[in-house]
């Protein structure tokens, strides 16, 4: 049986205030013609399908769009969605009636029972070969949100001591994966697909959210144990597998952020044979726009930098490369823009933003960008203003407190 793997699409991104659809649909137009090439037996999206909760109609119809024609090409394919934490459980299960009919399994949440189990059935999704026979079962588990999965059922002894939200998490992996083996038969694969930060795996210098608490948003590996073929893993952007071959991030499609300009860009196609992992193959996603990032130099060495860039005026206009430059300077330069604007005369180049950094006036070990209420976001904030009000920093519990405040924010705001 045949997987291709991928995750973090984040359909309907702004670069900056720019739109990126152009790239977005030039990254599904390459993964309908690879579908057809390699002829999948499923195809696992794991997660952040839209860059936020409430994605506009043009981002929606990116990801309908592709269902359909997809189905429309390979109607025996089947497609597993799930929800990251930048989606909406709600919204990304609102169609999911209509599209069981394209056979695409679209997860957004996890529910429970009455007696307080966790209905495991609605997660395992049958994946079917070319003949129909099914060949495997899909652990489709959607970001855990800590309202899902605190004050559930927790495992007895010692690990009693792990916050709610994580033993809320284990309890839900450990309750899935025994209602898989119950469910498969002798010679069927299980694969599991999860929106999360595994311990151990690197992450994205600036373009991924952290998940809910601080360092206890990475979980173990163990998680997943060995009779899982194979763990189809989303939120990093970097592609990687932690610690065996079997569990891996895919990645981005598209670098989110110029920290990922050097980062490949991939999909996972997976073998499957019987109940166990017989290969993997990494399928490199050509990159439609490119990202150019020049500096941290001094104004004169950037502008030199600018003006050995190749031209290429004949690229449409949505496809110019996006452009980043980061200058250090002695005093403010009135006419920095100015001088910006002239190098870029007649370059087919598209400039996001212009760091400056004054690292003579504020010392090397300040030469950081400089900051704002986005580079540092809610967190460092709260951890800023209790350690002014209170002259100690917060304790781990206040931190978990504050986040799982910060999540609940964001849930209601998906909600409304």
């Amino acid at each position: 049986m045949k997987l291709l793997h991928t995750a973090d699409w984040h359909l309907g991104q702004t670069f900056h205030g720019q739109e990126r659809h152009v790239e977005h649909r030039a990254f599904l137009d390459w993964l309908l013609a690879t579908l057809e090439a390699r002829r999948p037996d499923a195809l696992l999206v794991a997660g952040d399908l839209f860059d936020v909760v409430n994605p506009s109609l043009r981002a929606q119809e990116l990801l309908y769009d592709f269902i359909v024609e997809a189905h429309r090409r390979l109607p025996a394919l089947d497609i597993v969605l799930i929800a990251g934490n930048h989606d909406s459980g709600n919204r990304v299960e609102l169609p999911a009636p209509l599209m069981k009919r394209l056979n695409t399994h679209a997860l957004g949440r996890v529910h429970w029972r009455d007696d307080g189990t966790l209905d495991a059935a609605r997660l395992l999704v049958p994946l079917s070969d070319a003949s129909g026979e099914t060949r495997a079962w899909c652990l489709a588990l959607p970001f855990l949100r800590p309202a899902e999965v605190t004050g559930r059922t927790r495992p007895s002894g010692p690990e009693d001591e792990r916050p709610d939200y994580v033993a809320g998490i284990n309890a839900v992996h450990e309750q899935l994966i025994d209602a898989a083996r119950e469910r498969r038969a002798p010679g069927q694969a299980l694969v599991a697909m999860s929106h999360a930060h595994l311990r151990g795996a690197a992450v994205s210098e600036g373009s991924e959210r952290p998940i809910v608490i601080g360092g206890e948003e990475s979980l173990p590996a163990s998680l997943f144990p060995a009779d899982i073929a194979y763990v189809a893993l989303g939120h990093l952007h970097r592609p990687q597998q932690v610690g065996e071959a079997r569990i891996r991030y895919s990645g981005s499609p598209i670098p989110l952020d110029f920290s990922e300009v050097d980062y490949p860009h991939q999909v996972v196609e997976v073998i499957l044979e019987g109940e166990t992992l017989a290969a993997t193959e990494t399928l490199p996603i050509p990159r439609s726009v490119a990202l150019e990032r020049l500096g941290p130099a001094d104004l004169e060495a950037v502008l030199a930098e600018l003006d050995a860039l190749e031209e290429d005026p004949g690229l449409p206009v949505e496809r110019w490369p996006w452009l980043e430059l980061r200058i250090d300077l002695d005093g403010p330069q009135p006419d920095l823009r100015a001088r910006v604007d002239a190098a870029l005369e007649g370059r087919a180049l598209r400039l996001l933003r212009i760091h400056t950094r004054y690292p003579k006036a504020r010392g090397e070990a300040s030469a950081s960008r400089r900051e704002t209420l986005d580079s540092l976001g809610p967190r460092a904030l709260f951890t800023r203003a209790w350690e002014e009000e209170y002259g100690e920093p917060a304790d781990d519990q206040v931190t978990r407190d504050f986040a799982l405040l910060v999540q609940d924010v964001m849930d209601t705001e998906a909600e409304a």
